[in-house]
């Protein structure tokens, strides 16, 4: 789970993290009131929206004066960041940038434990750094049992910054960036860029933070925030009636029993030059309502064109598939070709079954998923 940059800085003061002092609006005039109340010259006018690159495309503008702020929040209010819209903006206090730093403190799956990210070179992409200049990226290791004591957050303090001044102030900075780190089960809390100022402070001028969904339900506060875009929104619902689902965008969905059957079918799907719609796992139940369910939300996808039926009946039962599949297809209307492949428990009764259907029956998986990527990419001729 994300959040906006502004409640992730909420969390910050939260936590004693200094931030620069901002306001939310969601239109222009709005945000010539925050200018007003906020009593600094200069501002800064930031999209918010749950992705990156809001400088790049227009979304961070520095403005001074009333119509100055207005017009830059007109420009930006509406917008459309890589497919968010941006309905509110930040009205931030401009400060006296020196230098530029990155700092993150994410989880680790190599080392099973979270890891402090840090680089001289703040307010650039981080992934850029790491492939150009590998030699900038500073990681250190976070021992879930100790955590970050005041001997570790001065050593990655100095790693950053030369001034003392400036180590005394990033120190407690990085120790509390840990705390709120683990406090509201974290997955990622990342500043960039935290500056040094030309006043001598370090402030975090830019936040972001992303939650791991298993802990919401102790984090009612972070639950409280979340935001689903439309693609979260049916894997919630996808979740609320027994499926493991994921979208992914390409043209032929994909409905499987088995998070390992999923996964190879996808792989196959991709070497035989497809692109798979989704992750859809109906798991091993037998009950062909959740077949019907799961095709009502492959069919729902705009994007699909083929649906590929992967099937290794085990616990699953393939005849129990067919009839969920052949009810599904009495409710639902579509002229979307149906790929299915069958084996395993009862595959003789499922094939029977489905014999005098309209949808295209294949042998193995090979078969199969020849035969989607064929009709998908026919599909996309027309």
């Amino acid at each position: 789970m994300k959040i906006h940059e502004y409640q992730a800085k909420e969390f910050f003061t939260q936590y004693g993290i200094p931030t620069a002092e901002g306001i939310v609006c969601r239109n222009p005039h709005a945000c010539a009131d925050a200018y007003r109340e906020l009593h600094s010259p200069k501002v800064v006018i930031k999209a918010q929206v749950l992705t990156g690159g809001r400088g790049k495309a227009g979304g961070v503008k520095l403005a001074s004066g009333e119509e100055d702020v207005i017009k830059a929040a007109d420009s930006i209010l509406g917008m459309d960041i890589k497919g968010y819209k941006v309905d509110r903006v930040m009205v931030a206090k401009a400060v006296n940038i020196r230098s530029e730093y990155y700092i993150s403190i994410v989880i680790d799956r190599n080392t099973k434990s979270a890891v402090l990210i840090m680089s001289r070179e703040g307010g650039m992409d981080i992934e850029e750094v790491a492939a150009t200049t590998p030699e900038k990226i500073f990681r250190i290791p976070v021992d879930p049992f100790t955590g970050i004591p005041p001997f570790l957050a001065n050593r990655a303090a100095r790693l950053l910054f030369d001034d003392n001044n400036l180590v005394k102030q990033a120190a407690p900075l990085i120790q509390n960036m840990y705390r709120l780190f683990t406090d509201k089960d974290a997955s990622l809390v990342e500043i960039n860029p935290l500056v040094a100022t030309k006043e001598g402070r370090v402030l975090a001028i830019d936040g972001k933070m992303n939650f791991d969904d298993n802990a919401l339900y102790r984090q009612p506060q972070v639950e409280a925030l979340f935001e689903p875009t439309p693609e979260e929104k049916k894997e919630q619902e996808a979740k609320s009636k027994g499926f493991s689902f994921v979208h992914l965008g390409g043209k032929i969905g994909c409905m499987v029993n088995g998070a390992g059957l999923a996964m190879s079918t996808m792989d196959t799907i991709k070497l035989y030059g497809g692109e798979p719609a989704n992750f859809l796992d109906i798991g091993g139940s037998s009950n062909p309502n959740k077949v019907i369910e799961a095709m009502k939300l492959l069919l729902g996808d705009n994007d699909v064109n083929v649906v590929l039926i992967n099937i290794f009946g085990g616990i699953t039962r393939c005849d129990d598939v067919a009839r969920g599949l052949l009810e599904a297809f009495r409710q639902i209307e579509t002229t979307i070709p149906v790929v299915i492949r069958l084996t395993g428990t009862n595959e003789k009764e499922g094939r029977e079954l489905l014999a005098n259907s309209p949808f295209h029956s294949a042998g193995t998986m090979s078969e199969a998923v020849t035969k989607a990527v064929e009709l998908s990419k026919a599909d996309n001729k027309k």
